[in-house]
């Protein structure tokens, strides 16, 4: 068996890979190799970002299961994955305390007027000035899985009213108002204060959020997006902030990253804009590694492995997520 990894391990966690799998042959490929090492693996663990020949590795018919070191998978999730019987597990929900945590920095900022105090500070300015308040709003929450619960557990001692829509509405906590179905996203726009965007990107997803439903929040409402940046329509994002209908966005990925300097969104006063790293975390390594582990551990045994993704939807449907 051939385990060939694509993320930045130490030798540590190479170790606890081959005490996981001793018969093994574990194959550190890294980005400057996966592309010629994919072909050859049995077991593919880690996120490639450098364009790799996912066609002729199903075609080569090594290849079995592919867990990703990510909770978003349109890295890997391409038509020949899609059709085959390679497994694919995800890293869904592993990142969510820091995701929650991202969330809350671009959504306080905003609404404490952060932005206006840095500028402020760079120009030696000390002067009061309005801020708003994140108490008494309602936050709707696109997306309930592993992210978005998360989330509204953080959200909640700051008395806030939270509503969500998920492709599943099931297990609604007490900290959570209304748990729609997706379909009830608009109705979710017309209700809150603050929008949050937790969805996977899929064909259902992509540019979902767009000026239709821009148009249907509310004037002055906050858009915070830390799921993928190509679920907006960027074009309507920027026509709603220049328009002052959105009041401000807090933008953690965009539609092309990096974010083109030519793109307005860079000079835009009420938008904070930070390069995709919600699910950094100095422990990523180490808690990638673990989970890998142990599904590596189930899968040599037989057993069933956590997250295991419904390949046409992108992401593990809840009773495969994480416990």
């Amino acid at each position: 068996m051939r385990i060939v990894l694509c993320y930045p391990v130490e030798a540590r966690h190479l170790r606890q890979i081959e005490a996981a799998a001793p018969d093994a042959t574990v194959v550190d490929a890294g980005q400057a190799g996966i592309a010629a090492e994919l072909a050859s693996a049995d077991i593919f663990c880690g996120h490639a970002k450098v364009p790799v020949d996912w066609p002729a590795a199903v075609a080569a018919g090594n290849l079995k299961w592919i867990q990703s070191s990510a909770a978003g998978m349109d890295h890997c999730l391409v038509p020949s994955v899609i059709d085959s019987d390679i497994t694919v597990t995800s890293a869904s929900g592993l990142f969510a305390n820091q995701v929650a945590e991202q969330t809350m920095a671009l959504l306080l900022g905003i609404v404490r007027s952060m932005p206006v105090f840095f500028r402020a500070q760079q120009a030696h300015q000390f002067e009061r000035l309005p801020t708003g308040d994140l108490q008494g709003k309602t936050v709707g929450i696109v997306g309930f899985g592993g992210n978005g619960r998360r989330l509204a557990q953080v959200l909640a001692p700051f008395d806030v009213r939270i509503v969500a829509t998920d492709r599943y509405p099931l297990d609604c906590p007490a900290h959570v108002s209304e748990l729609w179905p997706a379909d009830e996203l608009r109705r979710l726009c017309q209700v809150s204060d603050i929008v949050v965007l937790c969805v996977p990107l899929n064909d259902e997803t992509r540019q979902f959020f767009n000026a239709k439903m821009f148009d249907s929040m509310k004037p002055g409402s906050i858009f915070i997006n830390v799921a993928r940046g190509q679920v907006v329509d960027e074009t309507a994002l920027i026509a709603s902030l220049r328009s002052k209908h959105l009041g401000a966005a807090g933008l953690d990925v965009v539609e092309t990253e990096p974010l083109p300097t030519e793109s307005p969104l860079w000079d835009m006063p009420n938008v904070v804009i930070t390069p995709h790293v919600g699910a950094q975390a100095a422990t990523r390594v180490d808690d990638s590694t673990a989970l890998f582990c142990q599904n590596l551990r189930n899968y040599l045994a037989g057993k069933p492995l956590k997250n295991v993704v419904d390949k046409q939807l992108g992401f593990p449907t809840p009773t495969s997520r994480q416990d």
